[in-house]
């Protein structure tokens, strides 16, 4: 899953300026699209038939307290747009923790009525931990309270627990932007430990290379590639591309 939507609350990210200059050459590569409607509706063409899973959480900027989010779209919106998900924050331990439950659950709701998949969204403030302990904590209330799939942060130890203790599937997080080796080493140790699939955004838009970044993620999860040769992988489409 290639994910797009950091827009909807911090504006224009760095490698998002252009959506239609850096994000449209991706598409082929992408299984499934996490984005907000307005770039769904304004940018990604109606030719793209993969999955699209839609931001249907918001509210705050970087600017307040991002854990005061409520739903953002109807349930007739997400069927208008023919949606595989429905993704939602949910800040476990955050301050409008009950609030953003409460969004989740609601959501999950009106998804059953239509056959609509939620993805849970496991939100980490500047001021909690993100280690193993929280993270099981955190994907294990929200599959409790009725999302079909979890997507949350790796830990380097322990992840196996996390995806053990969680009955639903888990996608992990990119995060933040981090040299392409040790993004490739992520998403494969997090396969190797549980998880169904990563959702990567910076670490494949902010690259030097998005394209050789994005086949080399999937060459990982796909094809089990170990990050090594997935990153030798990347470096030879890198060069490729720059010699035209």
């Amino acid at each position: 899953m290639l994910a797009i939507d950091h827009g909807y609350f911090q504006g224009p990210t760095t490698g998002l300026e252009r959506v239609d200059v850096t994000i449209l050459p991706l598409l082929p590569y992408a299984d499934t699209l996490m984005l907000t409607r307005g770039i769904l509706r304004t940018i990604i063409p109606p030719t793209f038939g993969k999955g699209i899973v839609l931001r249907a959480s918001g509210g705050p900027s970087i600017l307040s307290d991002l854990s005061n989010e409520q739903i953002a779209i109807d349930i007739d919106e997400a069927i208008r747009l023919n949606v595989a998900a429905m993704a939602v924050q949910v800040f476990i331990g955050g301050k409008m923790e009950t609030q953003s439950v409460h969004n989740m659950t609601r959501l999950v709701d009106m998804g059953n009525r239509y056959g609509i998949p939620t993805l849970g969204v496991t939100a980490v403030g500047k001021d909690m931990a993100r280690d193993v302990k929280y993270m099981r904590l955190a994907c294990r209330i929200i599959a409790e309270l009725g999302v079909t799939y979890v997507k949350t942060y790796y830990v380097p130890e322990g992840f196996d627990t996390v995806a053990a203790s969680c009955p639903v599937p888990i996608v992990i997080a990119g995060g933040k932007k981090l040299p392409e080796l040790e993004a490739l080493t992520m998403a494969f140790n997090a396969i190797q430990e549980g998880a169904a699939g990563v959702d990567m955004g910076r670490n494949i838009f902010q690259s030097d290379s998005p394209i050789a970044m994005i086949q080399a993620v999937r060459k990982v999860v796909h094809e089990k590639e170990k990050p090594k040769a997935a990153y030798d992988f990347f470096l030879t489409e890198k060069n490729r591309a720059k010699k035209g």
